[in-house]
């Protein structure tokens, strides 16, 4: 392979493809807030974040901002603490 001199014009990049992410939500704009609720004390104040625990289980953590209530919810419904625990420990 030779090795381009400084006159040799160099070929175009390929173009990367555009990730778009996901609305991260604020609790200080509202108009970035997402419509979730805490579901032990109704408040507004949460925050909220899309994750995958360790062992693949796709799952919504919210955190109350007002009563500290947190929770894990997966597809299959609410997760104990127990339970996403036993869910991160690597085998």
């Amino acid at each position: 392979m030779a090795l381009a001199t400084p006159n040799t014009p160099r070929r175009p990049r390929r173009a990367r493809a555009v990730r778009t992410a996901p609305p991260l939500g604020s609790l200080t704009q509202a108009g970035h807030r997402e419509t979730a609720l805490c579901g032990s004390c109704g408040s507004e104040r949460v925050t909220q974040l899309q994750m995958s625990l360790t062992d693949g289980t796709p799952v919504r953590f919210v955190s109350c901002h007002v009563c500290e209530e947190r929770t894990w919810q997966s597809s299959a419904g609410p997760l104990s603490v127990d339970a996403v625990l036993d869910r991160t420990r690597k085998q």
